[in-house]
């Protein structure tokens, strides 16, 4: 197979045609904007863009359910703020306790 290519393309070259056309594949394969290494790495950040907006898709489905379970039940949702946010009662104190660090 490839003393076929070898042979072909000393032919090629002896047209103008054909020395022309391996000129331009030769362009558009590695000096054009958008030549091979550049399409390779831009389908790349293709795929990579698509598994994020697929897990900021699930990310927000799971935002969604949590906000409504929070609106819909008034125990979770006092329970929710005195975790998450600190928040308490008038008539009560909150003590954080906080793990020492080595």
């Amino acid at each position: 197979m490839k003393e076929k290519i070898l042979r072909f393309v000393p032919g090629l070259l002896r047209n103008r045609y054909g020395a022309g056309l391996l000129v331009l594949v030769l362009w558009i394969s590695l000096f054009a904007d958008y030549d091979l290494y550049t399409m390779i790495k831009l389908r790349h950040q293709l795929g990579q863009m698509q598994e994020q907006r697929d897990r900021y898709a699930e990310e927000i489905a799971t935002t969604r359910e949590q906000l409504h379970e929070l609106n819909s039940d008034q125990a979770l949702l006092e329970k929710f703020a005195r975790e998450k946010y600190l928040m308490k009662r008038d008539n009560e104190d909150i003590f954080v306790l906080v793990p020492k660090t080595k």
